[in-house]
């Protein structure tokens, strides 16, 4: 059986190492052998995620047809990449990329510092903002005046709260896609309703596609379900999806799930649009693969929104009656990421699937948050919440990017009109290297590889807004610091952690 579970054809391969030859190389820079720069620029690929690990790579022959260059440049380079172990071949089933042994996936990032460990920390780790208070408090006061009549009851409701259900289908009415409350099941967050789908749909070495880089705690859920992950690179920048990649893996590797945040990708920033959406959603029913859209950043325009600006629909809009799409939705991300209520939007007989098998799981989500949800909901106050969140999230990024840009103007990102974090290319260092280097002078970050599938990525951090003004600042000092630490291959020297009160 070939050990490759999707393939780059050689004039898109071609296309991929042009636009490397097309950035400026630095003063003084000499020029390698052929087989040399092709072999670093497959590498370089790879590293970024450009070229998904475990992609089959065109036969020898045709990449040099491709490239305009001889058999044995191509030869030559393909023996380069499998010595340094990003190549792998096998006799009758061609060669595919691969990350050498020896490079772990990071593991620390993403999950929150405790607090007492804030003071010293700045920790750009965890995507998630204080709650926008007065609301929290008033939701909490609002759901103890409704909890009354369900105490009388047992207090399990595996679908959710009738009412909270209804309210849910309602918001998505609202939003030009006609829903019944019972299409709808509330989880406890975003991940709880991801993990049920899995569970339901995956299976242990199922095959599921996801974006390259996508959400890291969302890929580690999936790793540790026991799915085979297929990753579909995604385009430069901001430019999201490419859908002629998306056609191809869904077709050859047909994966039974694929995951996408087509609103304000996490981590890139990046939103679909129409267009977009409606030709995933076609190719993923023509593969017979059920498109999971993970919605918990759709409410995080960052921009101001007038008549000259028009929302694309949601994912489900292309598929309402929710055959082939199932989204997810999450009060964590636009409210607070202590309030752990998420909801699943599907075909009702997929709902009751995934309510039948949550008897083996949580049972249940807590009443009393599925209350304060339904309160915000009901009285107006969750817009009004959210539009605390956004003003919040929007001055931290300006703030942040000011900052970075200052401190570090060799580093690259794209500005997102939305969500919570910028995706950033670092100038050629390595992310996990950075990563070490910056928990050492004061400031916490995750590194690329934690986006990507098999350690893709290592030039790349994720920066969410979660921090601003002066904290900004400071943040951008100190990776400005490990960012000369990992430059210089040595230690710290006199840098280190400072105590930073904002």
């Amino acid at each position: 059986m070939a050990q490759w579970t999707s393939a780059v054809g050689a004039a898109q391969l071609a296309r991929l190492l042009k636009s490397q030859q097309d950035r400026p190389a630095g003063p003084g820079t000499r020029r390698p052998p052929a087989y040399r720069a092709l072999a670093d620029g497959v590498r370089l690929l790879v590293l970024e995620g450009r070229v998904p690990v475990a992609a089959r790579l065109p036969a020898e022959r045709e990449l040099a047809l491709a490239l305009s260059v001889s058999r044995t440049t191509v030869a030559t380079a393909y023996e380069a990449l499998r010595a340094e172990g990003f190549l792998e071949s096998r006799r009758g089933a061609g060669s595919w990329t691969a990350v050498p042994a020896g490079n772990p996936l990071p593991a620390r990032g993403l999950e929150p510092l405790p607090p007492e460990a804030l003071g010293s920390m700045i920790d750009l780790g965890c995507a998630a903002l204080p709650a926008p208070e007065p609301w929290l408090t008033r939701a909490v006061q609002g759901a103890l005046e409704d909890l009354p009549p369900y105490a009388h009851t047992h207090g399990d409701y595996p679908a959710g709260l009738p009412a909270l259900r209804a309210m849910i289908a309602d918001r998505y009415t609202a939003r030009g896609i006609p829903t019944m409350p019972e299409q709808i099941m509330v989880t406890t967050g975003a991940m709880g309703a991801i993990d049920a789908i899995c569970h339901l749909f995956g299976g242990r070495g199922e095959r599921i596609a996801v974006e390259s880089p996508s959400y890291a705690n969302i890929l580690q859920l999936m790793r540790e379900a026991g799915a085979r992950l297929v990753p579909v690179a995604m385009a430069e920048g901001l430019a999201g999806w490419d859908l002629d990649r998306w056609r191809q893996v869904l077709r050859e590797a047909a994966p039974r799930i694929a995951y996408v945040v087509a609103d304000f990708h996490n981590p890139t920033g990046a939103l679909a649009d129409e267009d977009q959406r409606r030709q995933l959603v076609e190719a993923a029913r023509s593969a017979g693969t059920v498109l999971v859209a993970d919605e918990t950043m759709t409410e995080l325009w960052l921009e101001d929104l007038d008549e000259h600006v028009v929302k694309p629909r949601p994912v489900c809009g292309f598929d309402p009656a929710g055959s082939t799409v199932i989204t997810v939705g999450s009060a964590s991300k636009a409210f607070w990421a202590g309030m752990r209520i998420g909801w699943v939007r599907a075909a009702p007989d997929v709902i009751r699937s995934l309510v039948a098998a949550r008897a083996y799981a949580d049972l249940g989500t807590p009443v009393l948050e599925q209350l304060a949800v339904n309160w915000l909901f009901g009285t107006g106050g969750w817009e009004r919440a959210v539009g605390l969140r956004r003003a919040q999230a929007r001055e931290n990024r300006d703030a942040l990017v000011a900052a970075v840009r200052r401190e570090l103007p060799e580093w690259e990102f794209a500005v997102p009109k939305g969500g919570l974090t910028l995706w950033v290319r670092t100038g050629g260092l390595s992310g996990s290297r950075l990563a070490e280097a910056g928990e050492r002078v004061g400031v916490r970050v995750p590194s690329g590889p934690r986006f990507g599938v098999d350690g893709a990525f290592e030039g790349y951090v994720r920066l969410p807004f979660t921090v601003g003004g002066a904290v900004a600042e400071e943040a951008a000092v100190r990776l400005a610091a490990a960012a000369r630490i990992v430059e210089s291959g040595g230690t710290a020297g006199g840098e280190g952690p400072r105590t930073f009160v904002a």
